[in-house]
């Protein structure tokens, strides 16, 4: 079923969520609520949904990796940092990625995460997972890992002294935080 997205206004954002202890019923449904809400975004389009985003205060998440939607429940990181790149092309030291959040709906900013991040978790059918996320999927899971721990990515704009800026028109507005 889709669910109505809150607002990032909405206190409910800022809870820490509650650790998933058994995948039954209940966690299965939540799983498909947050699929068929994150299938239907398009103005803008989602990439990723956190259970707290859909007013459940609970450690999962979803989010796209190429054709395929992943689950994620109570994920622990294990490792944090910046992968060895080689040299970027040129055209990659000019490219940003703009960071938005579907709770608040065209808003972006320059938000710097870390490129590589490994966790482990349970997958959707309640098995111990250990995987590696680089580049935009590691941004996504920092972002939604963010969610279950009651932190925005304006919060995130505010500690690096970044801007927040809105997409207007087919044009980028710098706004106040």
């Amino acid at each position: 079923m889709v669910r109505p997205i809150l607002k990032s206004t909405d206190p409910r954002l800022r809870e820490k969520s509650k650790r998933v202890e058994k995948t039954d019923k209940k966690v299965v449904a939540l799983i498909t609520d947050l699929k068929d809400t994150l299938k239907v975004q398009n103005d803008p389009e989602g990439v990723g949904l956190a259970a707290p985003q859909i007013g459940k205060n609970v450690r999962i998440f979803i989010f796209t990796k190429g054709k395929e939607m992943v689950t994620i429940i109570n994920p622990e990181i294990i490792k944090i940092s910046e992968s060895i790149k080689k040299k970027p092309k040129k055209a990659d030291k000019k490219t940003k990625i703009m960071e938005g959040c579907l709770s608040l709906p065209h808003f972006y900013g320059p938000l710097k995460r870390k490129d590589k991040i490994t966790i482990s978790y349970l997958d959707e059918d309640g098995k111990q997972k250990t995987d590696t996320f680089i580049d935009f999927d590691a941004q996504i899971v920092q972002h939604e890992i963010d969610h279950l721990n009651g932190i925005l990515f304006v919060d995130r704009l505010l500690e690096q002294k970044k801007p927040l800026y809105e997409y207007v028109n087919g044009g980028w507005e710098k706004v106040e935080i």
